[in-house]
């Protein structure tokens, strides 16, 4: 059946059900209970996997015939990237976005602030991606294996913190803790506490926390990612 082959290219991609739902726009549980309980997938939904996940062989997915990957090959490549959208978004077809030191900017605070006075290390060029503002390199495990230390972040900045979250989705914080920033990736969920956000990581070993919405001093969505993979 297409669920059960679209679980078997999640779990060659090692990428997680709640994940994979985010990034195609479906709704919490409902790709992971398509492909436990055997249950057909929608054809628009099965429209947004083919236009996120580009290297998925389409005649694979619908019939099960060729390869699961479209160039062939079930390796990584040099670079891997990842788009994170939303249905909202329009796409650039040529853009150059800045990347960004996050240690010599000294934060997501002053590199938002004033971003224009900041030098970046470079610029990355990808066609047909959302519009982005900037790009930095990922520190620690907590989004493992989406992402892993190393690994770049295109984000979009976010202005009102208080009025323009996306619930679920993914984004890059600068928290204010004890007067020192905390620069970290997370999906932002409601919180029951009030005044509080709830941050989610990708890695089951690190525990879900909340914060107060007034400790996050800088906020962007999280677009795409990029992933260079050194083959010796």
């Amino acid at each position: 059946m297409v669920s059960e082959r679209v679980g078997e290219y999640m779990a060659k991609k090692g990428i997680s059900y709640y994940a994979f739902e985010n990034s195609i726009g479906a709704s919490r549980g409902s790709i992971s209970k398509a492909v436990k309980d055997r249950k057909s997938i929608g054809s628009q939904v099965l429209e947004n996997i083919l236009s996120v996940y580009t290297d998925l062989n389409p005649v694979w997915l619908l019939t099960g015939q060729g390869n699961v990957f479209v160039d062939n090959e079930e390796i990584l490549t040099n670079k891997e990237i990842e788009m994170y959208r939303l249905k909202t978004d329009s796409f650039v077809e040529n853009q150059q976005i800045p990347l960004y030191d996050i240690e010599a900017v000294a934060g997501l605070v002053p590199l938002f602030q004033d971003s224009k006075s900041q030098d970046p290390i470079d610029h990355i060029s990808i066609p047909h991606l959302p519009k982005c503002d900037g790009a930095v390199y990922v520190t620690g495990d907590s989004m493992y294996p989406l992402l892993k230390s190393g690994d770049i972040v295109l984000y979009k900045e976010v202005h009102d913190v208080a009025n323009e979250i996306f619930w679920g989705e993914m984004y890059l914080l600068g928290i204010d803790m004890s007067g020192e920033e905390y620069v970290t990736v997370k999906y932002i969920q409601k919180s029951e506490n009030p005044g509080c956000v709830r941050l989610v990581s990708q890695n089951k070993h690190h525990q879900d926390k909340d914060v107060e919405l007034s400790k996050i001093k800088a906020l962007a969505l999280v677009k795409a990612s990029i992933r260079i993979n050194a083959m010796n």
